[in-house]
């Protein structure tokens, strides 16, 4: 799975892409060109709680996403913490995160 991590493709995926809300998870997708490089990125902010709530949290998203077989072909993905991603478990993640792609028009396999 490939991550964004520099400050300045985050930034591009914030300008120029969309976003979607579930109560669950919230995400930002950027559509590329065919044959781009997908990526796929996990944010859990500080305002959330401590660093082992915050991990908890981005090993439950990394987990929907493996399911939901991100990174979609050519686009990228920044997916962001709630207070409920913590309760949750990877699998209701996981149908959250397929129906916020089909409403992104992202295909997935979850």
């Amino acid at each position: 799975m490939k991550t964004i991590k520099s400050k300045k493709e985050f930034e591009k995926v914030f300008s120029a892409g969309k976003r979607y809300n579930s109560p669950l998870v919230r995400i930002t997708v950027l559509k590329g060109d065919e044959g781009d490089c997908a990526r796929v990125a996990f944010v859990a902010p500080k305002r959330l709680g401590n660093a082992v709530f915050r991990n908890r949290c981005k090993r439950v998203m990394r987990e929907a996403a493996r399911s939901c077989g991100l990174p979609a072909a050519s686009s990228d993905v920044i997916m962001f913490a709630t207070k409920k991603t913590h309760e949750s478990s990877p699998a209701e993640i996981a149908s959250a995160l397929g129906v916020l792609l089909r409403r992104a028009g992202v295909s997935c396999e979850c």
